[in-house]
């Protein structure tokens, strides 16, 4: 018998490569058009703002929370070394501060000043690649999108689960 069913296997059609397929191929395609669409609005938003796009994107994340400069880094996939230097650029413009880290006063957060939090807000508020697209979809498809990307990221469903996270952004 299994060598019945070796020969089925080598006598059926091969099934292409998920990588060969054309509906895979264009999904791709349209990721990198929707990715590469934002960056570009996002680096057009830093730029009227006489930011870096690298410059936005840490001060986007210290609105959402203070953080060390490590996390920083690593929820933007770069050194920290790199990171330094950009709140210490933020820091003299004064939009971002450092200070200590109530759970470990060994540790210093970079924080958004009032200035900072209020550019923040303003570069957000400037991004409508992404919202505008969305708002075209129902709360239904908003969440299946979610959770697609979600699983082609390999995450688990659990962070931020509940209906109305992101709504209205």
């Amino acid at each position: 018998m299994a060598t019945r069913s070796s020969t089925r296997a080598a006598d059926s059609p091969r099934t292409p490569s998920p990588r060969a397929d054309p509906l895979t191929r264009e999904v791709v395609e349209l990721i990198g058009e929707v990715v590469g669409r934002y960056h570009e609005e996002y680096e057009e938003a830093a730029a009227g703002h006489a930011l870096t796009g690298a410059q936005a994107r840490v001060l986007g994340l210290l609105f959402l929370e203070p953080m060390p400069m490590r996390r920083i880094a690593q929820k933007l996939k770069c050194e920290p070394s790199n990171i330094t230097g950009i709140v210490d650029r933020l820091e003299a413009r004064g939009l971002v501060e450092r200070r200590p880290d109530p759970a470990d006063r060994r540790v210093k957060l970079a924080a958004p000043t009032a200035e900072g939090a209020e550019v923040a807000r303003g570069l957000r508020d400037s991004l409508n690649f992404a919202r505008e697209p969305l708002a075209g979809l129902t709360h239904e498809e908003r969440l299946a999108l979610r959770g697609l990307l979600r699983r082609m990221l390999g995450e688990s469903g659990s962070q931020g689960e509940s209906e109305g996270v992101g709504e209205g952004a």
